[in-house]
């Protein structure tokens, strides 16, 4: 995207402003797999550091890892590298959300899974308000 995109678009990747700001005034704290940038600077009105994500790509919040998400809302004070303990084996890696995406979940009813539901049991009783 050019100079001119980055200056009016926020849905993907930082605007000028944020980037601007990010270089000034933040201080970068640590990059996570997909190269989402993280960054922490100033002081909130609750007296909490500011932390910032800078993402590579499409803005989605689903795309931070649970470990840095975790740092952004101040549960752990430094970078996950240095507070986490090492992953497990069984820990499954990271998926971004698949929904609007072919492979997102559809039930057996769903339209797009071709809309064959199956046939009703019997075991429904529909509620009246006399009864």
């Amino acid at each position: 995207m050019g100079l001119l995109g980055k200056i009016f678009t926020w849905w993907d990747g930082a605007t000028i402003g944020t980037a601007l700001f990010s270089m000034r005034k933040g201080t970068r704290v640590g990059e996570d797999h997909q190269g989402n940038v993280y960054y922490e600077g100033g002081v909130d009105p609750n007296g909490l550091t500011r932390r910032w994500v800078i993402y590579k790509g499409a803005n989605d919040a689903s795309r931070v890892p649970s470990e840095w998400h975790g740092w952004l809302h101040h549960s752990i004070d430094g970078p996950p590298e240095s507070h986490l303990p090492p992953p497990r084996i069984w820990e499954a890696e990271f998926t971004p959300n698949q929904t609007g995406t072919p492979n997102a979940y559809r039930p057996s009813g769903a339209i797009e899974a071709g809309g064959k539901r199956q046939m009703a049991t019997g075991d429904y009783e529909a509620w009246a308000p006399d009864a």
